[in-house]
């Protein structure tokens, strides 16, 4: 009785037929371009003999075709079981899962916009292929965008623009708003005190005012260095406590306060975190547009207002401004120049002092505010914070 006894390994018959095809297929030498010791395969006719050696060689070398698709099939389970796991992992800690393993339904980012959008280049509507206008991009973000949320999702509003919308809020938000004195009224109080020859002083408030009062009250004192490059040429060298305490009091003993209107950053969104730092109450001020010296200038009440009157001039301006207002037939009665911050404030007092005027226009950066004050609680007289308007008259952009 024979036993038959089997072997995964092939047999000789199968060999043989094997390497008759291989040796035909490559002229009985070895294959160019395959790895040494992968397969190997030499003529019988040169040699004399063939290869006991199986052969194994990829299907695109003309080999098994059924070994590469094993090989390429335990690839592919093997990545797709790595996959598997990967997932797994990732829902345990509770992770998003990767763009490869989103639904198909959910559409990744963009990533080309968001690479053109960090190196500065213009994004492109994927739809029509045609650049966006970042104007009409941020007008949506900052008002159409907001609209749209406000909106309940179940409603649909009529044909109201945007403009519509924040008028009709505007007007229910009235009754909250605070009332400020208009042009006329702030020109007529100035009048009334001058020829009465009582204290008034009308002070302004901007972006230099507030960042100095916000000083370690609504950001850090090092923070205005270099959000407020400008201060220095204004008169304060942040950080700097004591012009702040001093700037503080000056609005809270001020007759008239002009505030900003603008919204941007460092204005109006700046007042009142500012004044409530301070415990300054806006509803408790008498106030009036920060740009009141333009406004008394564009609604043709400053030249009555200089007319007939002594004026002091004060800033680093006021030596040329005083050939200008003489010139034009207006009384100088003194000039104090130059005007270097916060430490010159004495100086210009003592100075103030020994002149006779009814008027003083103030035109020295920050420190106007407290000299103007001062000047109304000191020496009794009638002090107009002059601001820009005195550069605006030397340079003849602005003629009286």
């Amino acid at each position: 009785m024979v036993r038959r006894t089997r072997t995964t390994k092939p047999t000789l018959f199968t060999n043989r037929l094997l390497l008759e095809r291989a040796a035909a297929s490559t002229g009985g030498k070895r294959e160019p371009g395959l790895p040494p010791g992968q397969a190997s395969v030499h003529g019988g006719a040169e040699r004399g003999q063939r290869s006991r050696r199986p052969l194994r060689r990829p299907a695109s070398a003309g080999g098994s075709l059924k070994q590469a698709k094993r090989r390429a099939s335990a690839g592919q389970h093997s990545a797709r079981r790595r996959r598997a796991r990967r997932r797994y992992s990732i829902r345990q800690r509770g992770l998003p899962l990767p763009l490869q393993s989103m639904p198909p339904s959910t559409e990744p980012p963009d990533r080309t916009a968001v690479k053109q959008e960090m190196k500065g280049e213009p994004r492109y509507d994927r739809l029509a292929g045609q650049p966006v206008d970042p104007i009409e991009v941020a007008v949506y973000e900052g008002g159409e965008q907001l609209l749209e949320q406000a909106v309940p999702y179940n409603v649909l509003l009529p044909e109201v623009s945007l403009r519509e919308v924040i008028a009709m809020g505007v007007e229910r938000l009235l009754p909250l708003g605070t009332r400020l004195l208009d042009t006329a009224e702030v020109y007529a109080e100035l009048e009334a005190a001058v020829q009465a020859g009582t204290p008034c002083s009308v002070v302004r408030i901007g972006d230099g005012e507030l960042m100095t009062l916000s000083q370690d009250i609504v950001y850090p004192a090092e923070y205005t260095v270099h959000e407020a490059p400008f201060l220095p040429y204004a008169g304060v060298d942040p950080p700097d406590i004591a012009a702040r305490d001093l700037l503080a009091d000056a609005v809270r003993r001020a007759t008239i306060v002009g505030v900003p209107l603008s919204r941007r950053k460092h204005f109006q969104p700046l007042l009142y975190p500012a004044f409530r730092g301070h415990h300054l109450d806006v509803r408790s001020l008498r106030l009036t547009s920060s740009t009141i010296n333009y406004s008394l200038y564009q609604e043709h009440l400053l030249q009555p207002l200089l007319q007939g009157k002594k004026l002091l001039l004060i800033g680093n301006s006021s030596p040329a401004l005083a050939e200008l207002l003489q010139a034009a037939g207006y009384t100088v009665a003194g000039i104090i120049a130059p005007v270097r911050g916060f430490a010159d404030i004495e100086r210009v007092m003592q100075e103030a002092w020994t002149v006779s005027f009814d008027l003083a226009l103030v035109a020295a950066g920050i420190p106007a505010v407290v000299i103007a004050c001062r000047i109304a609680s000191e020496l009794g007289k009638a002090a107009l914070d002059f601001g820009h308007m005195a550069d605006g008259i030397v340079t003849h952009q602005l003629r009286l």
